[in-house]
Order: structure tokens, then C-alpha cells, then sequence
């Protein structure tokens, strides 16, 4: 095993990270964005006006692309149990 080999894998180990958390951090980011401009138009500085809906959304969100994120993650484990003969030369 290489450090080119080492390198791929962590980076391909990143991007399906990326991937994986892309969904549910947008989803709380446009959810959090949309509160903190209302809380700013209507000057009402509550936290559980934050929070809830944006745990909410991200629970929403988790049930929506739940199945994306379970096949691709089951994808890259099987792809890289599959490469370990291959690392072991």
C-alpha cells in the first residue's frame, strides 16, 4: 500500500462525507436563514423560534434523502472491501 493509495482513499472517504452531510446541513442553513430574517423583520429574539423548526427541517430532510445517503454509503463500503485484496499486493 502506497501513500498515493492512502491519499485516494482518504479523499474519496471526504467526498462521500460531503456528500452525505450536504443534504441536511443546506436544508438547516436555508431553514435558519429564513427565521433569522423573519426574527430580524419582526424583532422577536426567541431561541426555540430557531431551534424547533430547524430540527424540524433537518428531521424532514433526513426522511427525504435517508435512502440516498444509506445506498451510497453501503456503495463506498462495498467498493472499498472490494479494493482490500487489491492494497494488500
Amino acid at each position: 500500500m502506497t501513500d498515493t493509495t492512502i491519499i485516494e482513499i482518504a479523499t474519496q472517504a471526504m467526498i462521500v462525507a460531503l456528500k452525505l452531510s450536504a443534504p441536511l446541513l443546506l436544508t438547516a442553513l436555508c431553514v435558519g436563514f429564513v427565521i433569522s430574517l423573519f426574527q430580524s423583520m419582526t424583532q422577536i429574539q426567541e431561541f426555540t423560534l430557531a431551534f424547533v423548526p430547524k430540527v424540524v427541517a433537518v428531521g424532514i430532510a433526513l426522511v427525504i434523502s435517508g435512502n440516498w445517503m444509506l445506498h451510497t454509503i453501503v456503495s463506498y463500503t462495498e467498493t472499498l472491501w472490494s479494493s482490500i485484496p487489491s492494497l494488500l499486493v
